[in-house]
């Protein structure tokens, strides 16, 4: 009972409690809710206060404003009046149109002026162009013309002894002279006469000796139709294919055993040396066969090695000649390619039969017969160099191009109809090494000196390449990647054939093809587009010059497999060069600028005879 009275004091507490917590609660909020109304009051008035003092600054402003109108003086408007002088307007538009028209005229003047200027600049840098051409071209010339010069300066001594020759031979013949004459004759062992006045016959053997005949006599009166029988007797000898002994060729000793028989070389006037050139004359005129031609180079070449060997000319001009001679000797052959050892040009073969040569002071006949001798053989040599190209350029105009059947497969992979469709398409090639194969045999079988063998072969090496070449650069379907495959496979040919022919005979003949070797090169080099000009002039390309490089980059395109050619920016940088430089015209101003000369010169000299 107690407990329950408790517990329900405690709920009544607990209820008057929780009502006078409530009354404070809303008695603080009441409070709270005054206080800020009292300051939203006070708030509003503040504002109120500040309209009204704007109000107030308003008006003040506007009774100001009025009165400092009314105060103001009053605006007098002025109108302008625009007065028109009609005579000096028309003069002053008609000075301005005479001033438009003369700056016209000016600007049209200038730019007359602007665009001759660009064509006088464009016309002095092609003549610089083809200025720098002509000296390249002269710098050529004067080489040419030292070389010349050198050679004249050998013919000088010779020249200088012919005119005292000449201005010595005397008009009329004393009878004192003929009796000297005669009295040498007599007196020369080579010259024995038989007892009834006439002069043995000679014998000459297939080595090329000379022997008297003791069992024969020629039935001559005197001394001068002996001599002239036995002038016709050698001249029909010469007239047949006498052949070779031993490697020599027989005429050739024959006409100069005969010569120092008959002691030709001493006389002041003969005719034995007229006729024997006009009877080689004939022979090479005749031009039948190579064989003849070779034959005659053979025994032309041979006997100027003996005359060179035989005559001398006198005084301080022999020696000058002779040290002009070792000094040629010393120096570096112009033509020798880099690499290879000085080659000599020493043959013991073509005068290893005369152990008895003697030097003769030469007249004026035979110094000339040396000169006349001199000219066959350069003619000679010019023919047959001739024949050999004319030969060979029907055929390497066939070779610049690629035939359809053509196909390059790697050795020992391709069938055998790929092989013979290969060896079909290569028949132009085969038909040139053929061509220079009979041209050896024809030439070795006439005993021609290796010296002049390797001069031919060396000069056709570098018309080849001039060819091909040119041929090359002048027509744009051959600048092709197929077709560098396919000339390329001509020149690996031509290459066995220089290895085979050996360095003797061949020479610097493969170096000659080194424009058309190194163009082939450019044609089919691979991942061209990576390549930079410094690459291409120095590693692929050294020989070529700028405008070659231009012109075969141009045209280049890739028929086979349709990679990129030459990147433009080396190609732009090919052309500025072409253009800065003043010895490298452009392309399209002149044609010659890219192209080969053929080398129409003759190869060696009788110094060069004269070493053999």
């Amino acid at each position: 009972m107690k407990r329950a009275s408790v517990i329900c004091q405690c709920a009544w507490r607990q209820s008057i409690a929780r009502r006078q917590l409530g009354k404070l609660r809303l008695a603080n909020v009441e409070r709270e809710r005054l206080d800020e109304l009292c300051r939203l009051h006070e708030m509003v008035d503040v504002l109120q206060q500040a309209v009204e003092d704007a109000e107030v600054r308003v008006i003040a402003e506007r009774e100001a404003a009025v009165k400092a109108i009314a105060e103001a003086p009053p605006v007098i408007k002025e109108t302008v009046v625009w007065v028109e002088d009609a005579d000096k307007v028309n003069s002053w538009n008609a000075e301005v149109d005479r001033l438009k028209g003369l700056l016209g005229a000016e600007m049209q003047a200038t730019i007359d002026a602007k665009k001759a200027l660009a064509k006088a600049e464009l016309r002095n840098e092609k003549l610089a162009r083809l200025l720098g051409v002509q000296e390249i071209k002269n710098k050529t010339l004067q080489d040419s013309v030292k070389r010349m010069e050198e050679k004249a300066s050998d013919l000088e001594a010779e020249n200088r002894m012919l005119r005292q020759a000449v201005a010595s031979i005397p008009s009329v013949k004393s009878p004192s002279s003929e009796n000297h004459r005669a009295h040498d004759l007599q007196a020369t062992p080579l010259n024995e006469k038989t007892t009834n006045g006439a002069i043995k016959p000679m014998i000459v053997d297939r080595n090329g000796d000379i022997h008297d005949d003791d069992n024969a006599e020629l039935p001559a009166s005197n001394d001068a139709e002996a001599e002239k029988q036995q002038q016709e007797l050698l001249i029909k000898c010469i007239s047949e294919d006498l052949g070779f002994s031993t490697g020599r060729p027989i005429a050739a000793y024959l006409i100069y055993r005969c010569l120092v028989h008959w002691r030709s070389f001493e006389e002041d006037r003969t005719t034995v040396f007229d006729r024997i050139i006009q009877k080689i004359s004939a022979a090479i005129e005749a031009r039948d066969s190579n064989e003849k031609l070779a034959y005659w180079l053979s025994n032309s070449c041979t006997l100027l090695l003996l005359l060179q060997r035989t005559l001398k000319t006198s005084g301080s001009a022999a020696s000058a000649r002779q040290r002009r001679r070792t000094s040629s000797l010393n120096s570096p052959k112009e033509n020798q390619a880099p690499g290879h050892p000085e080659r000599s040009v020493s043959d013991g073969r073509l005068v290893g039969a005369l152990t008895d040569i003697s030097q003769v002071e030469a007249k004026y006949p035979a110094l000339a017969f040396k000169q006349q001798l001199t000219a066959l053989l350069e003619k000679v040599y010019g023919v047959i160099r001739h024949d050999l190209k004319k030969e060979l350029s029907s055929l390497l105009g066939l070779c610049i191009q690629a035939p359809r059947t053509f196909v390059v497969s790697p050795r020992g992979t391709g069938s055998q109809g790929t092989d013979m469709a290969q060896q079909a398409s290569m028949a132009h090639w085969q038909s040139i090494i053929k061509i220079l194969t009979n041209s050896l045999n024809v030439l070795k079988s006439n005993y021609v000196p290796p010296f002049l063998i390797c001069k031919l072969f060396t000069q056709v090496f570098s018309f080849i390449n001039v060819q091909l070449f040119n041929s090359l650069l002048l027509r744009r379907e051959c600048c092709s990647f197929s077709n560098g495959e396919y000339v390329k496979a001509g020149l690996d040919e031509l290459e066995h054939w220089c290895h085979w022919l050996t360095e003797e005979y061949a020479g610097s003949s493969w170096d000659e093809l080194k424009h058309i070797r190194q163009a082939v090169t450019l044609l089919i080099l691979e991942e061209k587009h990576s390549k930079s000009l410094k690459e291409i002039t120095d590693d692929f390309c050294p020989a070529l010059s700028m405008q070659q490089l231009y012109r075969i980059s141009t045209m280049y395109c890739d028929d086979k497999f349709g990679t990129l050619g030459i990147p433009s920016d080396v190609v732009a940088s090919m052309r500025a060069k072409m253009i800065g430089g003043s010895s490298s015209p452009s392309v399209q101003d002149d044609i010659n600028s890219f192209l080969l000369d053929d080398d129409f010169s003759i190869p060696f000299s009788v110094d060069d005879i004269a070493r053999l």
